[in-house]
């Protein structure tokens, strides 16, 4: 946080020495001002989309913000070390997504994001049209990392993560995770850009590079730990 407010200062200083008083941080700048749906993504956003995680209220109202279909869940625990706190159901994104999704509000706020500023403008640029919709493996999973018997809980068991494993496009073209990462030819190209996309807006995005286990999926959560492979 120090490194914030170095730069608000320093930025405050040169404002008012070049416009006078009548200045104001423009909201993409502030890392106090909300996030907005439509802004692209900028240095402060991974700051503001971890406070999200403990600001109910201002996630529900950016994701009221969205195109999205969703309700809130209340509050449940399910298990030891299992639950649902400060989650959503989500019936659809701003494309369709089959089965509804049980996540948390951080993890919508982030795939929200996600979605507009790098899945659809690299559907554009890779294929010419939009992704109409995503094809998952659910979100909420009460389980160890890994389906493990024993270590620690996994970010499923809380609805903190989701998985997605694959796309269809605006055509009828499916891009599959599994098939198209590793094949030479745009349908990779597009698969490694918007993984690599995601690293900037959830904690941890992991898929085909990291192990076996995500050869067939990305997985996308807001836990702490920082992973991007």
């Amino acid at each position: 946080m120090k490194w914030l407010l170095v730069v608000l200062a320093l930025a405050g200083l040169a404002a008012v020495a070049t416009h006078g008083h009548h200045w104001t941080l423009p909201d993409r700048h502030n890392p106090w001002a909300p996030l907005h749906y439509a802004e692209p993504p900028n240095w402060l956003t991974r700051h503001k989309l971890q406070r999200l995680a403990t600001q109910p209220e201002a996630c529900l109202a950016l994701m009221a913000s969205t195109p999205w279909r969703f309700q809130p869940i209340a509050d449940r625990d399910t298990g030891p070390g299992c639950g649902m706190h400060d989650a959503i159901q989500v019936q659809r994104t701003a494309v369709s997504i089959g089965q509804p999704l049980a996540m948390t509000c951080a993890v919508a706020a982030s795939l929200a994001l996600w979605e507009r500023h790098v899945l659809q403008p690299q559907a554009q640029l890779w294929f010419g049209m939009p992704v109409r919709s995503i094809e998952h493996y659910g979100s909420y999973a009460c389980r160890n990392v890994a389906g493990s018997s024993t270590g620690r809980r996994s970010e499923h068991a809380t609805a903190n993560a989701v998985d997605l494993a694959g796309f269809v496009l605006q055509d009828g073209r499916r891009v599959s995770v599994a098939r198209d990462w590793g094949r030479p030819g745009p349908a990779a190209q597009f698969l490694q850009s918007v993984h690599q996309g995601a690293c900037g807006l959830f904690t941890g995005a992991l898929g085909p590079a990291y192990n076996q286990a995500h050869a067939d999926h990305f997985h996308f959560d807001r836990g702490p730990f920082g992973i991007c492979r």
